[in-house]
């Protein structure tokens, strides 16, 4: 990898090591394998661990799905999501958000899934031998004609891209970061640690029975947010079609309360501290479709110790996505608050319009490269920007202070020409793969936003035509300049 190396041909498909193995890292990895272009992912842990509950997917990825022949499996795992209903402490009513309009203008209804069974989806769609487990990163290399991926157990990964998909404590974002500090193009505001705002308590039960909770079983999920007389917590249930139900618990914090927990800036603390956290939690009721008496420790007692988790959960958009050949998607780059939803969401869509890029490179030269890296940054920033800013409505919605209650007071008041052009936007972007047959769009707002798809449909057309037009010759009979030759 040395600047002695001889260069690679140009047009040559680009060999990608993504680091990760989390949705955005595996959706990237699905993708690129229907492209035919070569990559492998490396995770650090000894299996695929997906943390959390279940994700809420909406319209804007079912286009994609329906390209990746998941769209029905997806469906029949899924659970659809009509309304989010609002409670006090107590259990009584008091807000209401209703997704049935979000579902006409974007095609698709909006769904309620357990995180297991999408990383179940995607991991079983892409080649074993191309997954490497226990594969901790030590640091990378960007260079200038490859890149390298050092383990902490001596190994090493060499290719022409390097993708974070590492998560919030990327060590490919730390790694990028100081290479970029070096060059002197690192942005100051990106060179502080991620800020955080709560804590967060994460389950899935067991398979119930519904004659002990009524909502177990019903056509679609009963999603239902609760936030507490006294602060700080809020609590969320929702079903799934596996018949369990997914509990969140989130702590906000203050400064004081932040500064606390300064000492475990990790992703995960361990089970005495979820089991801790859970004890303090047992009491707080649920609404169990309007039957009184249970409560969240009912929930923890049906599940199990290893599916729950006690996070931290960072808020923050980095300016820098890449540098070099090192590329950052999914949370490595973007940290959203879990209440709006959009995580899971950013980080496919990442991972796709990522992948339609990587497609086209016209060649394998760091400036070529890292030209197509700017075209996905210039994408996808934008609409990342407004996911960050829509989760953080929807988290001051469920806090219990003085602007939670304005927020939900301007929420409930809404005109609803205004409520509309907010649906609207957020119902516009619907990515599809340009290198994939195009997936039937049934949204009656037009779809937009996506420069990737049209420019790089372009690319490949041109490229079909070029190649098209060499065959034709290489058909053509040859013509003898002696007119002798018969």
């Amino acid at each position: 990898m040395s600047a002695n190396d001889q260069p690679v041909s140009p047009g040559a498909k680009p060999h990608v090591v993504i680091v990760g193995a989390g949705i955005g890292g595996l959706t990237l990895a699905l993708l690129l394998e229907r492209a035919g272009v070569p990559y492998v992912v490396l995770e650090k842990t000894s299996s695929i661990k997906p943390l959390g509950s279940a994700l809420s997917l909406s319209g804007t990825v079912t286009c994609l799905f329906q390209q990746l022949g998941l769209l029905e499996e997806f469906q029949e795992a899924s659970l659809k999501l009509e309304t989010v209903n609002g409670y006090d402490g107590n259990c009584k009513p008091t807000y209401l958000l209703n997704f049935e309009q979000l579902r006409k203008l974007s095609g698709s209804d909006a769904y309620i899934v357990a995180r297991p069974r999408v990383y179940d989806m995607l991991y079983n769609k892409i080649p074993k031998e191309k997954i490497y487990l226990n594969k901790r990163v030590l640091s990378i290399l960007n260079g200038d004609i490859g890149a390298r991926v050092t383990c902490t157990d001596g190994s090493n990964f060499d290719g022409d891209v390097i993708v974070g998909a590492d998560g919030a404590y990327s060590p490919v974002r730390q790694g990028l970061f100081q290479w970029l500090k070096k060059n002197n193009r690192l942005p100051s505001s990106d060179d502080v640690p991620m800020p955080y705002s709560c804590v967060c308590l994460v389950g899935q039960t067991r398979e119930l029975d519904p004659e002990e909770f009524p909502a177990i079983g019903k056509p679609s999920s009963a999603f239902d947010a609760m936030i507490s007389i006294t602060p700080p917590y809020t609590w969320v249930t929702f079903t799934t079609k596996q018949r369990t139900i997914c509990w969140m618990v989130v702590e906000q914090l203050n400064g004081a309360s932040s500064k606390e927990h300064d000492n475990f800036r990790n992703s995960e603390w361990g089970q005495e501290a979820a089991e801790a956290m859970a004890n303090k939690l047992r009491d707080f009721p649920i609404f169990n479709n309007g039957t009184s008496g249970k409560t969240l420790g009912d929930l923890i007692d049906k599940t199990d110790k290893n599916l729950i988790s006690k996070v931290v959960l960072e808020e923050k958009v980095y300016k820098t996505w890449y540098g070099g050949r090192t590329v950052l998607i999914g949370d490595a780059c973007h940290k959203l608050n879990p209440s709006g939803g959009a995580g899971a969401m950013s980080a496919i869509h990442d991972a796709l319009c990522l992948a339609n890029w990587l497609n086209v490179l016209p060649s394998l030269s760091v400036k070529d490269i890292e030209s197509s890296f700017k075209e996905y940054y210039q994408e996808r920033y934008p609409y990342v920007l407004e996911a960050y800013k829509a989760s953080a409505m929807r988290a001051k919605i469920l806090e219990n202070s003085f602007g939670g209650a304005i927020a939900r007071f301007i929420n409930a008041k809404m005109p609803k020409w205004l409520f509309m052009i907010v649906l609207k936007k957020s119902a516009e972007y619907r990515p599809q793969a340009s290198f994939l047959d195009p997936a039937e769009d049934l949204g009656t707002v037009r779809a937009k936003g996506q420069t990737s798809l049209a420019k790089t449909r372009i690319l490949i057309q041109a490229l079909l035509k070029k190649q098209q037009q060499g065959a034709s010759l290489l058909l053509q009979p040859t013509i003898s300049a002696d007119p002798a030759v018969v």
